[in-house]
């Protein structure tokens, strides 16, 4: 045999050593699945889905990030910014967050807490010597901990019309502003979703740190967590390059719309952020504060009251579409919803802006937190996203989601269609107004907003919000002393009923509003306002 032959032997032998070994190597190597017993893969087919979910709910671009472990296993981008444009969305690409900024708020609260600075059940008062509600009671007793779990007393939305849409009153008077508005059930008893009082938490946390909430949420958790891309401005999307445009869907049509960009709401839903930087965010949190090593955010035990359920809430039955999210127990925390899912506990919020929605998950239990973020206003994408994601790592059975949000959106809008379809077989069109159009005109008043001015053009009349330069349209004549308010800005997707009460003189005693469409955002919280004409108030105070 020639020594070239044998070196060649030799080499074919050393070849299929090292095979062998690789093979027995990669057989004695725990896969991802087996780690710790622990998943610590992403689902393999997750764009495929996501792109479905995009194309089914007509979502131009979202963002999702996961974290398992005590890792970041995904951050990314899907989709365009814009519709009909080409750039892509990445992992750091902007969104407004919206409420989803409230666990901010209370993680600051926490750890002003943590530093003795703040009491969680000491009277607001005691930070907020000016602070009042309605009623003189609350007043007193309502606590710090009170402030970010919706049980005030307040019904849903109260006083969102103050800052949506966006008026001229600044977030003090906002405040002061609170005392004009009646509760809707007694303190403490019933969960009502309130934006307002997390203005109140970001006044204590001014006080109490020295800091605005804006910077101290820059300076004590976006630096410390190296959240780079975030602000807690959302008056500064302007100014980023990297931002994901705002879409809805207006008369039927996905389209752009104008964002919101006013400061007044930040400590409640003002917060942009990115995929890359929520996941360092999420990491944090089931971290439980720990940050890198022995830094922390905040202590273990604050970790615990931060998931800490404050108030139930009423259980409905799932949906027929979607049986998996049948619920065993439902509540509210610090700034957090708290609920079980296939048997575990599951903590996180949504968030709602004009062309924005998103949602923030964490299960504790499973080390797993997911975050979705998307420049469309479709609930159904990131909750179908979510629970693929979470269905992975439980092992849980197959689902489909996607059909499941898209059979209950279309049984929604059914029936939304229905309710105003019965309103308008019910409306009296041959009925006339009580008084000649021009007797309605005039400028009204309501405790808590403000004043609003009806006019006569000699043609119609015209209803606008003194404090909100958006919220001003024609009045069409409904019913009898009812017309319908139709706006000339349709990207609110809020026409309103009016409704004029006389007194035995023939004269206006008092009007009420409510929305027209069972489908308006809660935001427009129309029902809570009793407008009476300026004179008349004048008299009575």
């Amino acid at each position: 045999m020639t020594t070239f032959m044998k070196r060649k032997r030799l080499k074919v032998f050393n070849f299929i050593i090292l095979l062998l070994c690789l093979i027995i190597f990669s057989f004695s190597l725990p896969s991802a699945e087996q780690v710790k017993g622990k998943l610590l893969s992403i689902p393999p087919d997750l764009d495929k889905y996501i792109f479905r979910v995009m194309k089914t709910f007509e979502v131009p671009g979202l963002a999702v990030a996961i974290i398992k472990d005590g890792q970041v296993l995904l951050a990314k981008g899907y989709g365009v910014r814009r519709l009909g444009e080409n750039t892509p969305v990445d992992s750091r690409t902007l969104f407004g967050i919206a409420s989803n900024s409230k666990f901010f708020t209370a993680t600051a609260l926490a750890m002003l807490v943590e530093e003795g600075k703040v009491s969680w059940d000491s009277p607001v008062i005691n930070y907020l010597p000016s602070f009042q509600l309605w009623d003189p009671y609350v007043t007193r007793e309502i606590t710090v901990r009170a402030l970010v779990c919706h049980r005030s007393g307040l019904g849903l939305g109260a006083g969102d019309l103050l800052w949506w849409p966006p008026s001229d009153y600044n977030r003090k008077e906002i405040i002061r502003r609170m005392r004009y508005i009646k509760p809707a059930s007694s303190f403490r008893s019933t969960y009502a979703y309130n934006n307002l009082m997390f203005l109140v938490a970001g006044e204590v946390i001014e006080v109490a740190s020295g800091l605005s909430w804006e910077d101290f949420i820059q300076q004590r958790i976006l630096g410390p967590l190296g959240m780079k891309n975030t602000s807690p401005r959302i008056s500064d999307l302007p100014k980023k390059e990297n931002v994901a445009a705002t879409h809805a869907e207006v008369e039927g049509e996905i389209r752009f719309v104008k964002p919101f960009l006013v400061d007044t709401i930040n400590p409640a839903g003002g917060i942009i952020s990115c995929a890359e930087d929520m996941a360092r965010w999420v990491l944090c949190q089931l971290n439980e504060g720990r940050i890198d090593g022995d830094k922390r955010l905040f202590s273990e035990r604050t970790a615990r009251e931060l998931g800490t359920m404050l108030i139930s809430r009423p259980i409905s039955p799932a949906p027929p579409e979607l049986p998996p999210l049948k619920v065993n127990f439902l509540g509210y925390g610090y700034g957090l919803s708290l609920r079980d899912y296939r048997g575990w506990k599951i903590m996180g919020h949504t968030g709602g802006l004009p062309g924005y929605v998103s949602q923030v998950t964490m299960v504790p239990d499973l080390e797993l937190g997911i975050v979705v973020l998307t420049n469309q206003e479709s609930t159904e994408a990131f909750n179908s996203i979510t629970y693929f994601i979470i269905d992975y790592y439980l092992k849980a059975p197959t689902f489909d989601w996607v059909t499941g949000f898209q059979k209950l959106r279309e049984r929604r809008l059914k029936e939304i269609q229905e309710i105003e379809k019965k309103a308008e077989a019910a409306r009296d069109a041959a009925s006339k107004p009580s008084l000649p159009l021009e007797k309605y005109a005039g400028l009204y008043t309501d405790d808590w907003y403000g004043d609003i001015e009806i006019t006569w053009t000699g043609e119609k009349l015209r209803l606008r919000f003194t404090r909100t330069p958006l919220l001003i349209g024609d009045m069409i004549h409904w019913q009898y002393n009812t017309f319908m308010v139709r706006w000339d800005d349709r990207e609110l997707r809020a026409d309103a009923y009016i409704t004029f009460n006389l007194n035995h003189e023939g004269l206006i005693e008092e009007a009420k509003m409510r929305p027209v469409s069972p489908a308006t955002d809660f935001s427009f919280d129309f029902q809570d306002l009793l407008l009476r004409p300026k004179k008349t108030a004048a008299k009575k105070n």
